[in-house]
């Protein structure tokens, strides 16, 4: 029987590169992996997320490519994650082209914000069908948490309005997809700048997840944003879900300036030269 996890505790990864072991215990908030460039960052992050995509609801393997991965419940056997990159590169991978029925959809961050439509789509019917249960119950206090359930969304709403706001942007809210008014213009993300495309993918994410216990791995997430943003970018997260455990690798000293450089481990403290 699957049992889903809250956080992940610990992750252990043996001989990377064949140089050294690696033993990261996590914070179920916010941990934020650094280094320099080459160091290893990245290749954590990704054989972390390898192992968690081999994961089955019904056999863990404690060991798997050299990868433990320890969850908060010893009898979990699964957690959900989501992944974010920074790359806006043309959409060049043949088979995803040819399952794209938008002609906007050019690169991977657009791609990214297509399959998230959809998600928010569902979502937003999940949170109507959620409101409509409560208001037909015969418990008054039932009926009264309905609004509270649409919060979320216009806060959301509300933080991508104040984060465009420098080029006049504000989201369409009459509309059940995202889009954008630009000085009375109708504006598809697919518009967008990189930064504003990469920062409406995290918010998506985590927003669509409802706030579901789960983890959210970034591969330096700052690379197209602006200094502001970066700085705003973890407490915004973590208001839109408290529930959602931030991995992320970084190089910004703005992403830590809010709050965040307890939650900052250095890959040299977390790793151990392996014998010859």
């Amino acid at each position: 029987m699957e049992k889903q996890a809250s956080y992940i505790k610990r992750i252990e990864i043996d001989g990377l590169w064949g140089q050294f072991s690696v033993d990261w215990d996590l914070r179920p908030d916010v941990n934020i992996l650094s280094g320099i460039n080459g160091v290893g960052k990245t290749t954590i992050l990704n054989r972390s997320v390898g192992h968690l995509e081999q994961l089955s609801g019904q056999v863990k393997s404690d060991l798997k490519n050299g990868v433990r991965i320890f969850f908060d419940d010893p009898e979990a056997t699964f957690i959900p994650y989501d992944v974010i990159r920074s790359y806006d590169r043309p959409l060049i991978q043949a088979d995803l082209v040819s399952r794209v029925p938008e002609s906007n959809v050019r690169s991977e961050l657009d791609w990214q914000l297509y399959l998230l439509q959809r998600k928010y789509l569902d979502y937003q019917v999940n949170i109507g069908n959620k409101m409509i249960e409560l208001l037909n119950s015969n418990d008054d206090e039932q009926r009264s948490r309905a609004a509270d359930l649409a919060i979320p969304k216009k806060k959301f709403q509300d933080m991508v309005d104040s984060l465009f706001g420098y080029t006049h942007k504000t989201i369409d809210r009459k509309r059940n997809d995202i889009a954008f008014y630009q000085n009375g213009e109708l504006l598809f993300p697919n518009k967008l700048s990189s930064g504003e495309k990469q920062m409406l993918v995290i918010l998506l994410t985590v927003l669509v997840r409802d706030n579901e216990h789960c983890v959210l791995f970034m591969d330096e997430p700052e690379a197209s944003l602006h200094i502001e943003w970066q700085q705003k970018l973890i407490s915004m997260i973590r208001e839109l879900n408290p529930n959602e455990q931030i991995i992320l690798t970084t190089h910004s000293p703005a992403v830590i300036m809010e709050g965040w450089l307890d939650a900052v481990t250095e890959v040299s403290d977390i790793s151990t030269p392996l014998e010859k």
